[in-house]
């Protein structure tokens, strides 16, 4: 495998890395509601588990308001019941043929706790981007042990590696102030 090749690979998982943190980060709840707050929530209907979003359309008709209107009539009690076990805080009604979810306003202790989560998952990113920057570093090596690389070009190859985990780590950081402010502001 060519340096560049280890590179784009590399490059192209730390993309991915950073893809993942900004979706876990989309399932925090601010202020405002978002299909994304609970969308992946599992529900055990059909004898399997199953997310929200493949059971039922999920709208926000108000800037504090989910509704999740589902497919199957047989599905209301299960989804609602899963979103009553989730750590949200989200008390879901059954009205009709739908389920409405009024978000209820954040204290400022369970806006800590969500900065504190988001953190937990920026380190997670932060940790997988590290670890790619491992592997890239020993594929590298192993290609200089093989033979098909001048010291000069391996060591270039280390400092471009290094360059673009610090990038990638400062993108997730700033991601992480973005959301921070999004949960802390009133």
């Amino acid at each position: 495998m060519a340096l560049d090749d280890i590179l784009l690979e590399a490059e192209e998982k730390m993309s991915k890395t950073e893809e993942v943190v900004q979706h876990e980060f989309a399932g925090v709840r601010t202020g405002k509601a978002s299909p994304a707050l609970i969308e992946n929530i599992m529900v055990d209907v059909y004898g399997s588990q199953m997310r929200i979003r493949e059971l039922a359309g999920i709208t926000t008709p108000e800037p504090r308001m989910l509704m999740v209107q589902p497919w199957d009539a047989t599905t209301l009690h299960p989804i609602e019941k899963a979103i009553q076990k989730t750590n949200l805080g989200l008390n879901p009604a059954i009205q009709g043929k739908f389920i409405r979810i009024v978000l209820p306003e954040l204290s400022q202790e369970r806006r800590q706790e969500f900065v504190k989560i988001v953190g937990k998952m920026t380190e997670d990113g932060r940790v997988a981007i590290r670890h790619e920057r491992r592997d890239a570093l020993e594929h590298l090596k192993k290609e200089a042990k093989n033979g098909g690389v001048s010291e000069e070009d391996l060591e270039t190859a280390e400092k471009e590696v290094q360059k673009l985990t610090d990038q990638y780590i400062a993108r997730i950081d700033q991601h992480l102030a973005h959301k921070e402010k999004e949960i802390m502001t009133v």
